[in-house]
């Protein structure tokens, strides 16, 4: 059962779907000539709180067992899969060893079911739960190409080896702009442990799952290694600037960024006369924040006349917030058409905005995850288009319900009028 909403998910997964739809593949910005094969490391908690029987009668670390034997089965060809344990093999009460204890059981790389299954079976409840050094290990693991990278953690509790916070881990490695997402799922979890596992999560636009029993660990597990392999569209790294002149420009494409709390970044979009221009934005609170924030993007002209703007306000109980725009490009006038001042391109600067600001205790670096979406398809050229009916000025509706509640007012006058008068006739 998913507990919570699936942020950065996002909102980030999302716009990636968005973008994947909008975009083909030659022109998506970020879409690779020739992709590796997907990375998976699934990270397996062995702690000793692993022998408690409270799932379908069995012990936690029986139904992940079978789980795993499942999903190996039903791993694609084309995914390359490792494991990772944490707590699997210290028993001692020594902490700082017990904080060390994870090692990579499975190799990530083309997958022997057979031998995935036997180094799956040897496991036991053993240890400590060393959540954060786990993920820095997973990270490692999946180091290097371009492929999709993917880490599922399969825990039952908490990190037990702060200050090493798994969240902060999270987060820096989402800094790096390494694209590796973290799912988490928590087995029978308590409140703090839910709380942890979810910060995780949407630290890289992950997903967070409770578990309660056999059949959905398996599943949910299959359905993420099955989403690790489905195509998706790379987002590419940038970094905005302070104001439009010198700004990175931008085609069209997904776009990743992070920004700082109250902070303004910019960008530029080249739009020809003909083109229309749609862009969104997303900012996703991976920590916390206080209440009452927004998010704004808006399009202006290089001399700073501003052309279209979009805007969206929360109040602390969604984890992203987007919004975004559409500006449509006239076409180039009949006597400029042969000239370079009809077809050229208009640079359009784009800003992106937030209100958003945390408590003293909250740290502020890195800034807080953006994704940019940006498309330029053929401008409306038919009233049938809400842009180029003109909804977005908003005259033309008014004056069409103007005229057709007068219209219908007298219609409705005279019908009164005509029954009134055949009434007293009789």
């Amino acid at each position: 059962m998913i507990t919570r909403k699936w942020a950065a998910a996002g909102a980030c997964g999302l716009l990636a779907a968005l973008g994947a739809g909008l975009f083909p593949a030659s022109a998506a910005a970020g879409e690779p000539a020739a992709k590796d094969s997907p990375k998976v490391e699934l990270v397996l908690d062995v702690s000793g709180s692993m022998r408690a029987t409270d799932i379908d009668g069995k012990s936690r670390m029986a139904a992940a067992k079978q789980a795993f034997n499942e999903v190996l089965d039903a791993t694609p060809d084309e995914v390359r899969l490792g494991i990772r344990t944490l707590g699997a093999d210290y028993p001692g009460d020594d902490r700082q060893l017990g904080c060390k204890d994870t090692r990579q059981l499975y190799p990530v790389g083309k997958l022997d079911r057979v031998e995935a299954k036997a180094a799956v079976a040897t496991l036991a409840p053993t240890g400590w739960t060393p959540i954060g050094p786990a993920l820095l290990g997973a990270a490692e693991d999946l180091k290097g190409g371009n492929a999709t990278r993917r880490i599922v953690l399969i825990t039952d509790g908490e990190d037990t080896c702060a200050p090493l916070d798994p969240c902060e881990v999270a987060r820096d490695i989402a800094a790096q702009g390494i694209h590796l997402v973290i799912d988490t799922l928590g087995l029978v979890p308590d409140a703090k442990t839910r709380e942890q596992l979810v910060c995780i999560a949407e630290a890289t636009g992950g997903t967070y799952t409770s578990v309660q029993h056999t059949a959905e660990l398996s599943g949910r597990v299959k359905q993420l290694v099955d989403r690790a392999a489905a195509p998706v569209v790379t987002p590419v790294a940038t970094q905005g600037a302070k104001q439009c002149q010198g700004a990175p420009k931008l085609g069209a494409g997904l776009y990743t960024d992070r920004e700082s709390f109250g902070e303004h970044r910019w960008y530029q979009v080249d739009v020809r006369p003909g083109q229309e221009l749609r862009a969104s934005v997303s900012i996703a609170a991976d920590r916390a924040v206080n209440n009452d924030y927004g998010v704004l993007l808006r399009a202006v002209t290089v001399h700073g006349r501003e052309i279209v703007r979009g805007s969206e306000a929360g109040d602390g109980r969604t984890d992203a917030i987007s919004t975004g725009l559409r500006y449509p490009k006239g076409e180039a006038d009949d006597e400029d058409a042969d000239g370079d001042a009809g077809t050229a391109a208009e640079t359009v600067c784009l800003q992106v905005g937030n209100s958003f600001s945390a408590p003293a205790s909250v740290k502020t670096a890195p800034g807080m995850p953006i994704e940019l979406v940006i498309d330029l398809v053929d401008g409306p050229d038919g009233a049938s288009d809400a842009a180029s009916f003109g909804l977005g000025r908003g005259w033309w509706l008014l004056g069409v319900l103007t005229l057709a509640g007068l219209v219908a007012g007298l219609v409705w006058g005279w019908i009164s009028r005509w029954r009134i008068s055949v009434w007293r006739t009789n």
